[in-house]
Parts: C-alpha cells; structure tokens; sequence
C-alpha cells in the first residue's frame, strides 16, 4: 500500500512527501520506536521522524490523538510538528529536530565532565516548560508525562516540551482515577488511581527540575530494585530532598525549598498550579534575564559552530 500523508488540516505547508526526503542519520530507538534525522529537499528543513509500528486498532488510535495533539499546538515552548505519514503497519511523525537532544542526555553527559548545570539554565529550563504548560492547558491539554526526556533544546538553545502520547484533555482527565502513565514522574495521586488535576504536571517538573540539578533521580534507584517497587517506595516517602543543597546559592536554595518543596507537595489539591508557581521569584527573575543559552548548549556538546 503507497504512503499516506497527513497533516494540518488546510496547511498545505505541513503536508509531507516521502519522495522529497533523505535519509541524514539514524537516531537509535526511543521506547522501541526508530528515530532518524531526515531532510526535506523541497522545504529545505531537517526534521525528526519517529516511526511507530501499529500494534493494535487500540494502539492507532492513541497514535492520532497524539498526532492531534501535536496539529493544535503552535507554541515557542511546544515542539513543532511538521505532519504524519500513514503506511501499512506504522506512522510515522515527522517533527522539528532539536540538535540539542533531551535533558536526561545533556545533564548525563555534563555528569560524565564532572560537571553539572548552572542555575541560570536552570531557571530558564523551568520558565520554559511551565510556560508550554500554561500554552497547553490553554488549549485544554494537559501533558501527564514530564520527565528530562520529554523536554529538549534545540540548536538555538530553545527548550521545549515534546512527546505527547500520554497528554490527555482537561475536561476528559480533570477527576479521572485513571493511571495510564507508569513512569516514575508521575504524581502520588496518580500512581494510587486517585483523581488528579493539572496541578500532577507540577510535581512531575518539580522531580525533574531537582533531577537535572543533581545529574541523577532523587529517588534511590537501582536496577534490582522492580518498578512496583520504586512506585510503592515513592508514595509512601517523604519527597525527595536536593542533595548537596549548600553548594548552591542561597537564592536558588530558597527557590528549591520553596518552590520545589511545594511543587512536590504530594497532596495534589494542595499543589499550585504551573500559573501559580511561574510567580516565584527565581523564575520571574530568570524572564528578565537574557541567558545565552544558545551558547550554552554550544559550550555542552563542544560544537565547533
């Protein structure tokens, strides 16, 4: 069966035509779906394409509520899409390639300098996924699923939220008791079946953002550990605790235990919503800041240009 495209409704600059790429360089295996970096010779555009084998009917149609997901979102802070092509057991999504990679693999790859990241990234890191979290729950979407490999940094050291195939819609998910994520990121509410609200994407930033700065999990991990293990430990644990807290200034260590600490507050009523924690102080400060993070993500993957 020949190739199927689609894409944006009435945006004929969003369709894509397999003939018009080429294949630049296989990008491994995400979750079991193969990535590769790919170049459009009409549009002049590199891209990511993702192509996702078709299990089941159930399987296709959370494929195209993603893909749904991802035609609604037109948000500096949102991974952009560029379209889909439907072929005889898989689609393939083609989205911007961000060269900068995911956040696990850039703060893994400091930790193996010997170094970690700094708290004006930080700070613009965190501005940046709330901000795409307010664009999406604008849009009544909420992500369900932050985590430093669902948050990448393009070239230009732009940070964005990507991978929406747990995103859910607000009115549809607000007091559901569904748990259809496992990762560790996800809130207590959550991992207990209990109701949840957009406040859940709060905490999973708050495990993400103490992550990044302390280059490892705040849980104790380790591989003999199960997962239903490590579930069960994080809802009975207290929130997790930054490590090595006085190295770091003491505005960033009032941010941590005040914004962090509520962030991680594990009853999900209690929880501020992306809104509200974009008032803190450290992040309102980094807005004003000009970062060069173009330059960072330069210095980190030592690129020559």
């Amino acid at each position: 069966m020949a190739s199927e495209p689609f894409s944006r409704e009435n945006d004929a600059s969003a369709q894509i035509n397999p003939a018009h790429l080429k294949e630049l360089e296989k990008q491994g295996k995400i979750t079991g779906d193969t990535v590769t970096k790919v170049y459009d010779t009409v549009k002049k555009v590199v891209m990511l394409k993702k192509k996702i084998d078709i299990i089941d009917d159930s399987e296709f149609i959370s494929l195209c509520c993603e893909i749904d997901f991802l035609k609604k979102c037109h948000s500096p802070n949102i991974i952009t899409y560029y379209g889909a092509v439907l072929e005889d057991n898989s689609i393939s999504i083609f989205m911007e390639f961000c060269e900068g990679g995911s956040l696990d693999k850039i703060y893994k790859h400091v930790r193996r300098r010997q170094g970690r990241i700094g708290e004006p990234v930080l700070g613009k890191i965190g501005e940046s996924v709330l901000k795409g979290l307010i664009y999406l729950y604008s849009q009544h979407i909420f992500h369900r699923d932050i985590q430093p490999s669902k948050i990448v940094v393009t070239r230009r050291g732009e940070i964005k939220i990507c991978d929406f195939g747990y995103s859910g819609d607000i009115p549809s998910y607000i007091t559901t008791n569904s748990n259809l994520c496992t990762s560790y990121y996800v809130a207590p509410e959550r991992i207990q079946g209990q109701k949840y609200k957009v406040s859940a994407d709060v905490w999973s930033l708050g495990l993400t953002l103490m992550e990044v700065a302390q280059n490892e999990f705040p849980y104790p991990y380790s591989p003999t550990v199960s997962p239903f293990e490590l579930v069960v430990y994080i809802v009975n644990s207290l929130p997790p605790v930054l490590k090595d807290e006085y190295d770091w200034s003491s505005e960033f260590r009032d941010f941590l235990k005040i914004s962090l600490n509520i962030s991680l507050e594990k009853d999900g009523e209690k929880r501020p919503t992306p809104k509200q924690i974009l008032d803190h102080p450290f992040i309102w400060r980094s807005a004003s800041r000009e970062i060069p993070m173009h330059r960072w993500i330069k210095e980190v993957w030592e690129w020559d240009d």
